[in-house]
């Protein structure tokens, strides 16, 4: 029964992740449909009713806890949590009509999630599910169901560690439980984007190299929504993204964090990882289609073609790989590793500018910077007249003034739009390892 019951909930998430990627009328959405409605009505068949709860960040069906189940749809834990739903039951005479508008109910936006919910389903004319929120007291409930953007940064770090894992091991990849960790981000970035960047900017001092993947997806996929690329272009850049720099995960760690200058043996190993990640990647053309297998391939092109893997012909490059590219250097170049010091987002700036035209489309860098800015979102700064301030938000007509918040001393705390008060400007970076560690909480 608990495998009934496990095939049931995941038709259910996938019936949602093909409405919010296809749309109600696509044939996609028709067919995860009919295979849910089809394992809701096996389960149902033998009883009256099949009750999921949420009890902290696990799945409980009954008294069984569905430890695997949950362990790889934690994104979709989250999701629901988010819109306050602990406890969904299906009944007995449930149909395919009421299943397709309970998955388009549970797809709006969460701020649409208030009140009674339970009321605003009914009102859809659903009278086969119901939901609502698990019985704890109020102290319990804020302690266990509360949901921050971190939270959401962790679980998608920790299911983008299992797919590329799984990739590596040559398992099958829970591309559900993937995409829809990455759908999640990408609608916190066009509804919340000032905390999933701070994160991306923040975290990114995690040495792990899945976390580089993680923030080179946000990054890109951020990118590409203000690009103007729907919804669907934006979910397949970010998976993609997700997946560059898979080939150095099957090189040498003593190699990729040598200090000292690599031979030319060892270098021609790390170049070799943009082959490696294209034919692993490969093998998941009919899962994640073919874009992973490009962008694999071109990050490390350059705009010129001067890059690598050498060809013997110029080559037109995909216009995912040049927007990957930047966010590829962007992050790398900002992130403290083992073999190198991070650096300073105005040092970053100068080092990409001064390959603009040749690394990178010098089109998409100037708009990059001007949407992520020269200082980005959630750094801590030094202004010139002495005090301590945090970057809350850019300004694309002048990136090098941001807007801010001043945290120190207390008696200026404020916020501040460089652009409007000439008296300020920022004079340097603090490093969030060293002079700047004391305000990171601030962030």
């Amino acid at each position: 029964m608990l495998a009934s019951i496990e095939v049931a909930f995941k038709g259910l998430l996938s019936c949602l992740q093909s409405l919010k990627m296809y749309g109600a009328a696509h044939p996609m959405f028709q067919k995860s449909l009919d295979k849910a409605f089809e394992a809701f009505a096996d389960v149902l068949a033998s009883r009256q009713e099949m009750t999921i709860g949420i009890v902290g960040e696990e799945l409980a069906f009954e008294k069984e806890i569905l430890f695997d189940l949950a362990k790889f749809l934690r994104p979709a834990i989250l999701y629901l949590k988010e819109r306050n739903i602990e406890r969904i039951a299906f009944y007995s005479g449930l149909s395919k009509e009421e299943l397709a508008k309970f998955v388009s109910f549970i797809a709006k936006p969460k701020e649409d999630f208030k009140g009674d919910l339970q009321a605003s389903l009914s009102l859809t004319g659903i009278e086969h599910i119901s939901i609502g929120k698990l019985k704890v007291d109020m102290q319990q409930n804020r302690n266990v169901f509360a949901l921050a953007q971190s939270e959401l940064y962790d679980s998608s770090a920790d299911m983008v560690g299992r797919a590329l894992s799984g990739v590596l091991n040559s398992e099958k990849i829970d591309h559900l439980g993937l995409k829809f960790s990455l759908s999640n981000i990408m609608e916190n970035l066009s509804s919340q984007r000032q905390e999933m960047l701070k994160l991306a900017t923040v975290k990114r001092y995690d040495v792990e190299t899945y976390t580089h993947m993680l923030n080179v997806s946000i990054f890109s996929m951020y990118f590409s929504s203000r690009l103007g690329f729907d919804k669907t272009d934006i979910l397949n850049i970010g998976v993609a993204a997700m997946y560059h720099d898979i080939g150095k995960l099957s090189i040498s760690r003593r190699i990729l964090h040598k200090p000292g200058q690599l031979t030319d043996q060892e270098f021609g190993r790390v170049k070799s990882h943009t082959l490696l990640g294209a034919q692993i990647m490969l093998k998941y053309v009919n899962t994640l289609g073919i874009l992973p297998v490009v962008i694999c391939f071109e990050h490390h092109l350059k705009y010129d073609s001067s890059g690598y893997p050498r060809l013997p012909f110029l080559r037109k490059q995909h216009i995912a790989s040049l927007i990957v590219a930047i966010c590829d250097v962007y992050d790398a170049l900002s992130q403290r590793r083992g073999y190198k010091q991070d650096y300073s987002p105005d040092v970053v700036y100068n080092i990409m500018n001064r390959d603009k035209g040749s690394a990178f489309n010098p089109v998409l860098l100037d708009k990059f910077f001007r949407i992520m800015g020269l200082w980005p979102v959630g750094a801590v700064v030094a202004l010139n007249d002495g005090s301590i301030a945090l970057v809350r938000g850019q300004n694309e007509s002048d990136i090098r003034r941001p807007k801010i918040e001043i945290v120190s001393p207390q008696d200026k705390k404020r916020l501040v739009d460089l652009t409007q008060d000439a008296t300020l400007s920022i004079e340097r970076y603090l490093n969030p390892w060293k002079e700047g560690k004391e305000y990171l909480r601030l962030v």
